[in-house]
């Protein structure tokens, strides 16, 4: 009997629709580690980097006025949830 129609675990189920290739530990915390410790990166800041290379974010990402919409957001959720 195949397992096509049998239960397939959560990671199975995730990989099955991820566009993205996994990483292990390691390989996922790399870019983070350099950018953090690197003398190279020193005094960089503000800057989004992918697989050690920096790249211009998103247009959503540069969107001051979204930013704005979800930081006030944010914070009334926080607000809603933290009083007594």
């Amino acid at each position: 009997m195949t397992r096509l129609f049998s239960p397939a675990t959560p990671a199975e189920s995730l990989e099955l629709f991820s566009f993205f290739p996994w990483k292990n530990v390691p390989q996922g915390a790399a870019t983070t580690c350099y950018v953090a410790l690197h003398p190279r990166m020193k005094g960089v800041s503000g800057k989004y980097f992918v697989d050690f290379n920096e790249i211009t974010p998103s247009s959503y990402a540069r969107d001051v006025a979204l930013a704005r919409e979800l930081w006030d957001f944010s914070n009334k959720l926080i607000n809603s949830v933290s009083k007594p």
